[in-house]
């Protein structure tokens, strides 16, 4: 064994616990650290793009890193970070996922391993907590990405099953054009269009409802007659990114009884709002969708990477045509809701099932509900403050917990957009919260995200005060 392999096994309770002050270091500093890390910090070390030779050990490299890097990492686990939808990670699923790397499970079905049952179980547990029925089957991917990825793969596969075409055998060719529509399709459905074949130019853009960012169904239908034998996907949305708008999904269902589409709910964060008995009915009707997608790394605070992706049983054996892996030292692919080598696009796949089984254990269905309720009541307030300062204007209504806003009359021009970029930068420089730019309805806009389970009511007043001393400084 090579000199610095064996040494760091000798020593491996101290480097364990070099790594746990280290963090522990970290998480006690979390609320005061800055949200943006300063520019400065962000850069590479001169000489740390070089493969090093000799090595130095893993306490050392932990210090090394630790030293010359902190000051680069933004506080994106703590309460004030509302860029990105990004969760923290709640105390039992971090320790969970420190569990998944020391145990370092292949969960697939290897008849070695616990790992493939409790992914099951916890994907029972979720169904539980946001109200699904049991023949929605479920799978852990790495985001919402691939969760829209798997489910528009599966709905490709059933279009084309519809007319006689195995698209998974023959190629996407032989089925010929799919038509996707939807009003507000988040950027990573788009993506997926691309890593399909189905193509970017596929997208039809409806009109969406008055107001809002959800699909108009009158409009939907007049897309759906305008060409009725062309295969259809649906993407609707459970939470948009600017306003949380949720799609009408009772009147969707409705058109799919008449025009046969596969009906994709990308509830990325929005979906964890049915753990809350109050925000439940946004989602009425999802129960039936073909397909959803629920971000677990968002709203359900566990670490990156964690998503699922949600099917109905009876799409099972397509799914399991689209995914299949055949090799001599592999479990066959069965049609099982377990057997996750032939469900998603991984063969190897981390445990990621494991911080959201703790966390669902450790906190209950109490727990979720108690800190989505928290969220929505903190945006709110947070939408109030800036609705009554100087300077600021909300460009939607909050509907759940994003706030969107903007500056002054946010008007469509240079100089608007520049004033609100130069308020972004001295927001990060000031690095008490972050926020992203957005534009909603052609308007320069800003979004605050509020996902974290550690937000609190003073998180909201240090945020609103740093925004309203960074809008006097323009």
């Amino acid at each position: 064994m090579h000199p610095l392999l064996q040494h760091d096994l000798e020593h491996l309770p101290e480097i364990l616990r070099q790594a746990c002050d280290t963090a522990l270091t970290h998480l006690n500093a979390l609320p005061m650290l800055p949200a943006c890390a300063p520019s400065v910090y962000q850069q590479l070390k001169a000489g740390d793009e070089i493969l090093s030779e000799q090595g130095v050990g893993a306490q050392r490299a932990v210090e090394q890193f630790w030293q010359d890097y902190s000051a680069g990492l933004s506080a994106s686990a703590g309460p004030r970070y509302f860029a990105f939808v990004t969760g923290g990670a709640t105390p039992a699923a971090l320790a969970a996922d420190w569990l998944v790397s020391t145990i370092d499970q292949n969960t697939q079905l290897t008849f070695d391993s616990v790992s493939s049952a409790i992914e099951l179980a916890t994907i029972g547990q979720l169904r539980q907590l946001l109200g699904l029925p049991d023949n929605q089957c479920g799978s852990f991917v790495s985001g919402a990405t691939m969760a829209n990825f798997v489910s528009m793969a599966i709905a490709r596969q059933w279009l084309g099953q519809q007319r006689g075409v195995d698209v998974a055998q023959q190629g996407l060719h032989a089925l010929g054009p799919i038509r996707v529509i939807s009003a507000a399709a988040h950027s990573s459905s788009i993506k997926a269009l691309s890593m399909l074949g189905i193509g970017r130019d596929a997208l039809v853009s409806v009109a969406t409802l008055p107001g809002s960012e959800a699909i108009d169904p009158k409009a939907l239908e007049q897309a759906l007659l305008a060409a009725t034998d062309l295969p259809t996907l649906v993407l609707a949305s459970a939470g948009t990114v600017n306003t949380v708008a949720f799609d009408n999904l009772p009147a969707l269902l409705e058109l799919r009884e008449r025009f046969g589409f596969w009906l994709h709910v990308d509830a990325a964060f929005g979906g964890i709002a049915a753990a809350s008995p109050r925000y439940a009915p946004l989602l009425n009707g999802w129960q039936q969708a073909d397909s959803i997608t629920i971000d677990a790394h968002k709203w359900l605070n566990v670490p990156y990477d964690s998503a699922v992706q949600f099917t109905l049983e009876k799409h099972l054996a397509l799914q399991v045509q689209v995914f299949q892996n055949h090799s001599a030292y592999l479990e066959p692919p069965s049609v099982r809701p377990d057997n996750y080598l032939h469900l998603t696009p991984e063969n190897s796949r981390r445990f990621r099932a494991l911080p959201v089984w703790m966390a669902l254990k450790a906190y209950g269905r109490s727990g979720i509900a108690e800190i989505v309720e928290r969220n929505v009541e903190l945006a709110y307030k947070l939408a109030d403050k800036l609705e009554q300062a100087a300077g600021f204007t909300l460009l939607a209504p909050v509907l759940l917990n994003v706030v969107c806003f903007a500056l002054d009359s946010a008007d469509d021009t240079p100089n608007e957009r520049a004033k609100r970029d130069q308020f972004l930068k001295k927001l990060d420089q000031a690095g008490v919260v972050r926020c992203t730019a957005t534009s909603l309805n052609d308007k320069p806009g800003i979004r605050a995200a509020l996902v974290n389970w550690m937000t609190e009511e003073k998180d909201i007043e240090k945020a609103f005060e740093s925004m309203a001393h960074c809008r006097q400084e323009l």
